[in-house]
Protein backbone atom coordinates (compact mmCIF):
# COMPACT_ATOMS: atom_id res chain seq x y z
CA UNK A 1 0.00 0.00 0.00
CA UNK A 2 1.27 3.50 -0.82
CA UNK A 3 1.33 6.27 1.80
CA UNK A 4 -1.38 8.13 -0.10
CA UNK A 5 -3.74 5.19 0.32
CA UNK A 6 -3.00 5.07 4.05
CA UNK A 7 -3.77 8.78 4.38
CA UNK A 8 -7.17 8.18 2.79
CA UNK A 9 -8.05 5.84 5.62
CA UNK A 10 -9.66 7.31 8.72
CA UNK A 11 -6.84 7.98 11.20
CA UNK A 12 -7.13 5.86 14.34
CA UNK A 13 -5.12 6.74 17.44
CA UNK A 14 -4.73 3.92 19.96
CA UNK A 15 -1.87 5.71 21.71
CA UNK A 16 -3.70 8.73 23.10
CA UNK A 17 -4.67 8.22 26.73
CA UNK A 18 -7.48 10.76 26.88
CA UNK A 19 -11.15 10.28 27.68
CA UNK A 20 -13.51 10.28 24.71
CA UNK A 21 -15.24 13.72 24.57
CA UNK A 22 -18.65 12.06 24.90
CA UNK A 23 -17.61 10.83 28.36
CA UNK A 24 -16.71 14.24 29.78
CA UNK A 25 -19.14 15.38 32.52
CA UNK A 26 -19.91 18.73 30.90
CA UNK A 27 -23.37 19.10 32.43
CA UNK A 28 -22.24 18.12 35.91
CA UNK A 29 -19.27 20.52 35.89
CA UNK A 30 -21.49 23.32 34.54
CA UNK A 31 -23.98 22.78 37.38
CA UNK A 32 -21.21 22.52 39.98
CA UNK A 33 -19.53 25.72 38.81
CA UNK A 34 -22.84 27.58 38.77
CA UNK A 35 -23.61 26.40 42.31
CA UNK A 36 -20.15 27.40 43.58
CA UNK A 37 -20.07 30.82 41.91
CA UNK A 38 -23.61 31.69 43.01
CA UNK A 39 -22.65 31.45 46.70
CA UNK A 40 -20.49 34.38 47.92
CA UNK A 41 -19.23 32.25 50.81
CA UNK A 42 -17.80 29.87 48.23
CA UNK A 43 -16.97 32.09 45.25
CA UNK A 44 -15.04 34.72 47.21
CA UNK A 45 -12.46 32.35 48.77
CA UNK A 46 -12.45 30.41 45.53
CA UNK A 47 -11.34 33.46 43.55
CA UNK A 48 -8.78 34.65 46.10
CA UNK A 49 -5.44 33.16 47.13
CA UNK A 50 -6.02 30.01 49.12
CA UNK A 51 -4.25 28.50 52.12
CA UNK A 52 -1.12 26.46 51.44
CA UNK A 53 -2.70 23.02 51.94
CA UNK A 54 -5.51 23.93 49.54
CA UNK A 55 -9.25 24.58 49.72
CA UNK A 56 -10.33 23.09 53.05
CA UNK A 57 -13.85 21.97 52.03
CA UNK A 58 -12.32 19.95 49.18
CA UNK A 59 -9.73 18.40 51.50
CA UNK A 60 -12.56 17.38 53.83
CA UNK A 61 -14.62 15.97 50.96
CA UNK A 62 -11.69 14.01 49.55
CA UNK A 63 -10.87 12.58 52.99
CA UNK A 64 -14.46 11.33 53.39
CA UNK A 65 -14.60 10.08 49.79
CA UNK A 66 -11.35 8.11 50.12
CA UNK A 67 -12.31 6.67 53.49
CA UNK A 68 -15.55 5.32 52.01
CA UNK A 69 -14.05 3.89 48.82
CA UNK A 70 -11.18 2.13 50.59
CA UNK A 71 -13.39 1.13 53.56
CA UNK A 72 -10.85 2.40 56.05
CA UNK A 73 -11.13 1.34 59.69
CA UNK A 74 -9.77 4.71 60.72
CA UNK A 75 -11.05 7.51 58.45
CA UNK A 76 -8.49 9.65 56.67
CA UNK A 77 -7.98 13.06 58.24
CA UNK A 78 -8.16 16.15 56.00
CA UNK A 79 -4.87 17.15 57.60
CA UNK A 80 -3.21 14.32 55.68
CA UNK A 81 -4.31 15.81 52.35
CA UNK A 82 -3.22 18.77 50.28
CA UNK A 83 -4.64 19.96 46.98
CA UNK A 84 -2.42 19.87 43.91
CA UNK A 85 -2.46 20.88 40.26
CA UNK A 86 -2.57 17.24 39.19
CA UNK A 87 -0.42 14.15 39.65
CA UNK A 88 2.39 15.10 37.26
CA UNK A 89 2.77 18.61 38.62
CA UNK A 90 2.75 17.25 42.15
CA UNK A 91 5.47 14.73 41.34
CA UNK A 92 7.72 17.70 40.59
CA UNK A 93 6.66 19.24 43.90
CA UNK A 94 7.45 16.01 45.74
CA UNK A 95 10.90 15.93 44.20
CA UNK A 96 11.54 19.52 45.23
CA UNK A 97 10.60 18.77 48.84
CA UNK A 98 11.81 15.21 49.40
CA UNK A 99 14.81 14.80 47.12
CA UNK A 100 18.19 16.38 46.59
CA UNK A 101 20.47 15.41 43.68
CA UNK A 102 23.42 15.68 46.09
CA UNK A 103 21.97 12.89 48.24
CA UNK A 104 19.46 10.95 46.12
CA UNK A 105 21.50 8.55 44.04
CA UNK A 106 18.90 6.73 41.94
CA UNK A 107 15.23 6.84 41.04
CA UNK A 108 13.69 3.38 40.59
CA UNK A 109 10.56 2.92 38.49
CA UNK A 110 8.49 -0.01 37.35
CA UNK A 111 9.04 -0.60 33.65
CA UNK A 112 7.11 0.09 31.46
CA UNK A 113 6.62 3.47 33.09
CA UNK A 114 4.45 6.52 32.46
CA UNK A 115 6.16 8.00 29.40
CA UNK A 116 5.98 11.62 30.58
CA UNK A 117 7.46 10.97 34.00
CA UNK A 118 11.13 10.56 33.05
CA UNK A 119 11.53 14.20 31.86
CA UNK A 120 10.14 15.35 35.23
CA UNK A 121 12.90 13.47 37.03
CA UNK A 122 15.53 14.75 34.61
CA UNK A 123 14.33 18.32 35.08
CA UNK A 124 15.04 17.80 38.79
CA UNK A 125 18.70 16.93 38.07
CA UNK A 126 18.34 13.14 38.00
CA UNK A 127 19.60 12.69 34.45
CA UNK A 128 21.43 9.39 34.18
CA UNK A 129 20.11 8.15 37.54
CA UNK A 130 16.87 6.51 36.44
CA UNK A 131 16.62 2.75 36.93
CA UNK A 132 13.88 0.20 36.29
CA UNK A 133 12.47 -2.51 38.52
CA UNK A 134 11.11 -5.74 37.00
CA UNK A 135 7.76 -7.16 38.02
CA UNK A 136 6.84 -10.66 39.11
CA UNK A 137 3.34 -12.18 39.38
CA UNK A 138 2.62 -10.04 42.44
CA UNK A 139 3.92 -6.75 41.04
CA UNK A 140 7.23 -5.05 41.91
CA UNK A 141 10.05 -7.57 42.32
CA UNK A 142 10.98 -6.55 45.85
CA UNK A 143 13.88 -9.03 46.12
CA UNK A 144 15.47 -7.52 43.02
CA UNK A 145 15.00 -3.99 44.35
CA UNK A 146 16.41 -4.76 47.81
CA UNK A 147 19.43 -6.44 46.24
CA UNK A 148 20.18 -3.48 43.97
CA UNK A 149 19.71 -0.99 46.79
CA UNK A 150 22.10 -2.97 48.97
CA UNK A 151 24.62 -2.97 46.13
CA UNK A 152 24.41 0.82 46.10
CA UNK A 153 25.02 0.92 49.83
CA UNK A 154 28.00 -1.43 49.53
CA UNK A 155 29.76 0.70 46.93
CA UNK A 156 33.35 1.58 47.94
CA UNK A 157 34.06 5.04 49.35
CA UNK A 158 34.60 7.88 46.89
CA UNK A 159 37.85 9.82 47.44
CA UNK A 160 38.36 7.86 50.64
CA UNK A 161 35.06 9.00 52.16
CA UNK A 162 31.91 6.98 52.69
CA UNK A 163 28.70 8.82 51.72
CA UNK A 164 26.78 10.31 54.63
CA UNK A 165 24.50 7.86 56.40
CA UNK A 166 21.41 9.95 55.83
CA UNK A 167 21.88 9.72 52.07
CA UNK A 168 18.68 8.58 50.33
CA UNK A 169 19.70 5.97 47.75
CA UNK A 170 16.48 5.89 45.81
CA UNK A 171 13.03 7.14 45.14
CA UNK A 172 10.59 4.42 44.12
CA UNK A 173 7.65 4.93 41.80
CA UNK A 174 5.00 2.30 41.10
CA UNK A 175 1.48 1.08 41.77
CA UNK A 176 0.07 -1.93 43.58
CA UNK A 177 -0.97 -5.03 41.67
CA UNK A 178 -1.74 -7.51 44.45
CA UNK A 179 -2.46 -7.77 48.16
CA UNK A 180 0.83 -9.63 48.65
CA UNK A 181 2.80 -6.78 47.16
CA UNK A 182 0.92 -4.31 49.35
CA UNK A 183 2.46 -5.98 52.39
CA UNK A 184 5.97 -6.33 50.99
CA UNK A 185 6.73 -2.75 49.95
CA UNK A 186 6.09 -0.83 53.21
CA UNK A 187 8.22 -3.40 55.04
CA UNK A 188 11.07 -2.72 52.64
CA UNK A 189 10.58 1.03 52.82
CA UNK A 190 10.73 1.05 56.61
CA UNK A 191 13.84 -1.10 56.59
CA UNK A 192 15.53 1.32 54.21
CA UNK A 193 14.41 4.30 56.26
CA UNK A 194 15.77 2.82 59.49
CA UNK A 195 19.05 1.83 57.88
CA UNK A 196 19.89 4.85 55.78
CA UNK A 197 18.29 7.91 57.28
CA UNK A 198 19.62 9.40 60.51
CA UNK A 199 19.82 12.86 61.95
CA UNK A 200 17.49 15.85 61.79
CA UNK A 201 17.98 16.75 58.11
CA UNK A 202 17.06 13.46 56.49
CA UNK A 203 15.09 12.72 53.36
CA UNK A 204 12.26 10.22 53.30
CA UNK A 205 11.90 7.43 50.72
CA UNK A 206 8.85 7.82 48.53
CA UNK A 207 6.79 4.98 47.15
CA UNK A 208 4.39 6.81 44.90
CA UNK A 209 1.24 5.15 43.54
CA UNK A 210 0.92 7.48 40.54
CA UNK A 211 -2.74 8.00 39.56
CA UNK A 212 -3.80 4.81 41.38
CA UNK A 213 -6.44 6.55 43.52
CA UNK A 214 -8.37 7.53 40.41
CA UNK A 215 -7.57 4.54 38.19
CA UNK A 216 -8.91 2.13 40.81
CA UNK A 217 -12.38 3.61 40.37
CA UNK A 218 -12.34 2.63 36.71
CA UNK A 219 -12.71 -1.10 37.33
CA UNK A 220 -15.02 -3.91 36.19
CA UNK A 221 -15.12 -7.73 35.95
CA UNK A 222 -12.59 -9.17 33.50
CA UNK A 223 -15.23 -11.39 31.94
CA UNK A 224 -18.71 -10.59 30.64
CA UNK A 225 -21.47 -10.07 31.51
CA UNK A 226 -21.08 -6.68 33.12
CA UNK A 227 -23.54 -6.74 36.01
CA UNK A 228 -25.76 -3.79 36.78
CA UNK A 229 -24.09 -3.34 40.16
CA UNK A 230 -20.84 -1.38 39.79
CA UNK A 231 -17.63 -2.15 41.64
CA UNK A 232 -17.99 0.64 44.16
CA UNK A 233 -15.15 -0.26 46.50
CA UNK A 234 -11.41 -0.69 46.01
CA UNK A 235 -10.11 -4.18 45.30
CA UNK A 236 -6.66 -3.43 46.78
CA UNK A 237 -5.56 -1.18 49.63
CA UNK A 238 -3.32 1.80 49.07
CA UNK A 239 0.26 1.81 50.25
CA UNK A 240 -0.36 5.00 52.17
CA UNK A 241 -3.11 3.28 54.20
CA UNK A 242 -0.98 0.21 54.90
CA UNK A 243 1.81 2.50 56.04
CA UNK A 244 -0.57 4.06 58.59
CA UNK A 245 -1.07 0.72 60.32
CA UNK A 246 2.03 -1.35 59.54
CA UNK A 247 3.82 -2.26 62.79
CA UNK A 248 1.77 0.27 64.71
CA UNK A 249 1.81 2.95 62.03
CA UNK A 250 3.55 6.26 61.61
CA UNK A 251 2.06 7.72 64.80
CA UNK A 252 3.28 4.92 67.09
CA UNK A 253 5.50 5.79 70.03
CA UNK A 254 9.06 6.26 68.90
CA UNK A 255 8.17 6.85 65.24
CA UNK A 256 9.17 10.09 63.57
CA UNK A 257 5.67 10.66 62.19
CA UNK A 258 6.80 11.15 58.61
CA UNK A 259 5.89 7.79 57.14
CA UNK A 260 7.30 6.17 54.02
CA UNK A 261 4.66 6.61 51.32
CA UNK A 262 2.80 9.29 49.41
CA UNK A 263 -0.41 8.75 47.46
CA UNK A 264 -0.64 11.02 44.43
CA UNK A 265 -3.97 11.27 42.62
CA UNK A 266 -5.98 13.55 40.38
CA UNK A 267 -9.42 14.00 38.88
CA UNK A 268 -8.10 13.77 35.31
CA UNK A 269 -9.35 10.28 34.48
CA UNK A 270 -12.57 10.34 36.51
CA UNK A 271 -13.76 13.89 35.81
CA UNK A 272 -11.76 15.75 33.15
CA UNK A 273 -8.02 16.30 32.59
CA UNK A 274 -8.66 19.99 31.97
CA UNK A 275 -9.66 20.48 35.60
CA UNK A 276 -5.94 20.32 36.45
CA UNK A 277 -6.85 19.43 40.02
CA UNK A 278 -5.65 16.62 42.25
CA UNK A 279 -4.52 15.73 45.74
CA UNK A 280 -1.65 14.19 47.64
CA UNK A 281 -1.94 12.24 50.85
CA UNK A 282 0.81 11.57 53.34
CA UNK A 283 1.29 11.99 57.06
CA UNK A 284 0.41 15.23 58.79
CA UNK A 285 4.14 15.86 59.28
CA UNK A 286 5.02 14.97 55.71
CA UNK A 287 5.12 18.40 54.16
CA UNK A 288 1.47 18.24 53.03
CA UNK A 289 1.29 21.81 51.80
CA UNK A 290 1.18 22.77 48.15
CA UNK A 291 2.62 26.27 48.54
CA UNK A 292 0.05 28.62 47.02
CA UNK A 293 -3.05 26.46 46.73
CA UNK A 294 -3.09 25.45 43.05
CA UNK A 295 -6.47 24.99 41.37
CA UNK A 296 -8.21 27.07 44.04
CA UNK A 297 -11.25 28.00 41.96
CA UNK A 298 -11.52 24.54 40.38
CA UNK A 299 -11.43 23.13 43.92
CA UNK A 300 -14.76 24.77 44.65
CA UNK A 301 -16.30 23.03 41.62
CA UNK A 302 -14.85 19.65 42.59
CA UNK A 303 -16.17 20.08 46.12
CA UNK A 304 -19.69 20.50 44.72
CA UNK A 305 -19.27 17.41 42.53
CA UNK A 306 -18.16 15.30 45.48
CA UNK A 307 -20.68 16.54 48.04
CA UNK A 308 -23.62 16.22 45.66
CA UNK A 309 -22.64 12.67 44.71
CA UNK A 310 -22.55 13.65 41.03
CA UNK A 311 -18.93 12.59 40.58
CA UNK A 312 -19.54 9.08 41.92
CA UNK A 313 -22.73 8.84 39.89
CA UNK A 314 -20.76 9.76 36.75
CA UNK A 315 -18.08 7.19 37.55
CA UNK A 316 -20.43 4.31 38.35
CA UNK A 317 -23.21 4.86 35.83
CA UNK A 318 -21.30 6.36 32.88
CA UNK A 319 -17.56 5.69 33.00
CA UNK A 320 -17.44 2.16 34.37
CA UNK A 321 -20.03 0.75 31.91
CA UNK A 322 -18.60 2.69 28.95
CA UNK A 323 -14.99 1.70 29.55
CA UNK A 324 -16.01 -1.89 30.28
CA UNK A 325 -17.76 -2.09 26.86
CA UNK A 326 -14.70 -0.62 25.20
CA UNK A 327 -12.40 -3.03 27.02
CA UNK A 328 -14.52 -6.05 26.05
CA UNK A 329 -14.62 -4.87 22.42
CA UNK A 330 -10.85 -4.46 22.29
CA UNK A 331 -10.24 -7.82 23.98
CA UNK A 332 -12.57 -9.60 21.56
CA UNK A 333 -10.80 -7.91 18.64
CA UNK A 334 -7.39 -8.93 19.99
CA UNK A 335 -8.58 -12.51 20.42
CA UNK A 336 -9.97 -12.54 16.87
CA UNK A 337 -7.29 -10.68 14.92
CA UNK A 338 -4.06 -10.85 16.94
CA UNK A 339 -3.85 -13.96 19.10
CA UNK A 340 -3.98 -16.30 16.06
CA UNK A 341 -0.88 -14.46 14.79
CA UNK A 342 1.12 -15.26 17.91
CA UNK A 343 0.43 -12.14 19.99
CA UNK A 344 0.35 -12.88 23.73
CA UNK A 345 -1.50 -11.15 26.57
CA UNK A 346 -0.04 -10.91 30.10
CA UNK A 347 -1.99 -11.60 33.30
CA UNK A 348 -4.85 -13.37 31.58
CA UNK A 349 -6.09 -14.75 34.92
CA UNK A 350 -7.22 -11.41 36.39
CA UNK A 351 -10.79 -11.33 37.71
CA UNK A 352 -11.01 -7.53 37.90
CA UNK A 353 -9.56 -5.17 35.28
CA UNK A 354 -9.75 -1.47 34.58
CA UNK A 355 -8.05 1.72 33.50
CA UNK A 356 -7.50 2.92 29.94
CA UNK A 357 -4.93 0.56 28.40
CA UNK A 358 -4.04 -2.97 27.34
CA UNK A 359 -0.55 -4.37 26.85
CA UNK A 360 0.47 -7.31 24.71
CA UNK A 361 3.64 -8.85 23.26
CA UNK A 362 4.36 -9.28 19.56
CA UNK A 363 5.59 -12.62 18.23
CA UNK A 364 9.20 -13.03 17.20
CA UNK A 365 10.92 -11.70 15.14
CA UNK A 366 8.72 -8.56 15.05
CA UNK A 367 9.84 -5.46 16.92
CA UNK A 368 7.34 -2.94 18.27
CA UNK A 369 9.19 0.09 16.86
CA UNK A 370 8.99 -1.39 13.36
CA UNK A 371 5.35 -2.41 13.72
CA UNK A 372 4.39 1.06 14.96
CA UNK A 373 6.15 2.69 12.00
CA UNK A 374 4.53 0.42 9.42
CA UNK A 375 1.11 0.80 11.10
CA UNK A 376 1.35 4.58 10.68
CA UNK A 377 2.64 4.38 7.12
CA UNK A 378 0.36 1.64 5.79
CA UNK A 379 -2.80 1.83 7.92
CA UNK A 380 -2.88 5.39 9.33
CA UNK A 381 -2.89 3.76 12.77
CA UNK A 382 -1.00 5.05 15.82
CA UNK A 383 -0.06 2.62 18.59
CA UNK A 384 2.26 2.81 21.58
CA UNK A 385 5.48 0.86 21.07
CA UNK A 386 7.18 -0.34 24.23
CA UNK A 387 10.24 1.86 23.82
CA UNK A 388 8.06 4.94 24.48
CA UNK A 389 7.51 3.71 28.02
CA UNK A 390 11.07 2.67 28.85
CA UNK A 391 12.90 4.20 31.77
CA UNK A 392 15.37 6.67 30.25
CA UNK A 393 18.87 5.26 29.94
CA UNK A 394 18.05 1.98 31.66
CA UNK A 395 19.83 -1.20 30.62
CA UNK A 396 16.59 -3.21 30.67
CA UNK A 397 15.00 -1.25 27.80
CA UNK A 398 15.50 -4.19 25.46
CA UNK A 399 12.85 -6.15 27.39
CA UNK A 400 10.20 -3.82 25.93
CA UNK A 401 11.21 -4.22 22.29
CA UNK A 402 8.22 -6.50 21.50
CA UNK A 403 5.71 -4.83 23.84
CA UNK A 404 2.77 -2.75 22.57
CA UNK A 405 0.30 -0.59 24.50
CA UNK A 406 -3.11 0.26 23.05
CA UNK A 407 -5.74 2.56 24.54
CA UNK A 408 -9.50 2.00 24.47
CA UNK A 409 -10.61 5.30 26.07
CA UNK A 410 -10.16 7.85 23.26
CA UNK A 411 -11.42 6.46 19.95
CA UNK A 412 -15.04 5.68 19.14
CA UNK A 413 -15.93 2.07 19.93
CA UNK A 414 -16.14 1.01 16.28
CA UNK A 415 -12.72 2.48 15.60
CA UNK A 416 -11.22 0.46 18.44
CA UNK A 417 -12.13 -2.81 16.72
CA UNK A 418 -11.10 -1.48 13.32
CA UNK A 419 -7.77 -0.34 14.72
CA UNK A 420 -6.98 -3.79 16.10
CA UNK A 421 -7.98 -5.33 12.76
CA UNK A 422 -5.63 -2.96 10.95
CA UNK A 423 -2.86 -3.91 13.36
CA UNK A 424 -3.48 -7.54 12.50
CA UNK A 425 -3.08 -6.66 8.83
CA UNK A 426 0.26 -5.00 9.60
CA UNK A 427 1.53 -8.03 11.52
CA UNK A 428 0.54 -10.35 8.67
CA UNK A 429 2.18 -8.05 6.12
CA UNK A 430 5.41 -7.92 8.09
CA UNK A 431 5.38 -11.69 8.65
CA UNK A 432 4.99 -12.22 4.89
CA UNK A 433 7.85 -9.83 4.17
CA UNK A 434 10.06 -11.54 6.76
CA UNK A 435 9.21 -15.00 5.40
CA UNK A 436 10.01 -13.83 1.87
CA UNK A 437 13.35 -12.36 2.94
CA UNK A 438 14.20 -15.49 4.91
CA UNK A 439 13.35 -17.68 1.92
CA UNK A 440 15.48 -15.52 -0.39
CA UNK A 441 18.39 -15.72 2.06
CA UNK A 442 18.04 -19.50 2.28
CA UNK A 443 17.96 -19.82 -1.52
CA UNK A 444 21.04 -17.63 -1.85
CA UNK A 445 22.87 -19.66 0.80
CA UNK A 446 21.99 -22.91 -1.00
CA UNK A 447 23.17 -21.47 -4.34
CA UNK A 448 26.45 -20.33 -2.81
CA UNK A 449 26.91 -23.77 -1.28
CA UNK A 450 26.44 -25.45 -4.68
CA UNK A 451 28.89 -23.07 -6.33
CA UNK A 452 31.48 -23.87 -3.69
CA UNK A 453 31.03 -27.63 -3.94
Amino acid sequence: MQNGEAEMKLPINLLRGWPNPALLPVGQIKAASAAALSQPGVSTPGLLYGPDPGYEPLRESIAEWLSHFYRLHSPTSPNRICITGGASQNLACLLQVFSDPLHTKFVWQVSPTYFRVCPIFEDNAFHGRLRSVPEDDEGIDVKFLKKRLQEVEDEPPVNGEKPKVYRLPALIIGILKSSTESQRLPDMAKALSAYHLRGPNFLQPIIKDHDAPEAERLQWPAQKPLTSSSLKYAVLPRLVDIDREFEGGTERQGADGFGNTVSNGSFSKIAAPGTRCGWAEGTENGGSASGGAPSQMTSTFMTELLRSGELDNHIFTTLQPAYARRYYSMMEAIERYLLPLGVTLPQSDRTVVGGYFLWFALPKPLLADDVARVAKEEENLIIGQGSLFAVYGDERTKELERQVRVCFSWEEEGNIVQGIERLGNVIKLMFNDWTSISSDDSSTAMAVGKDNS
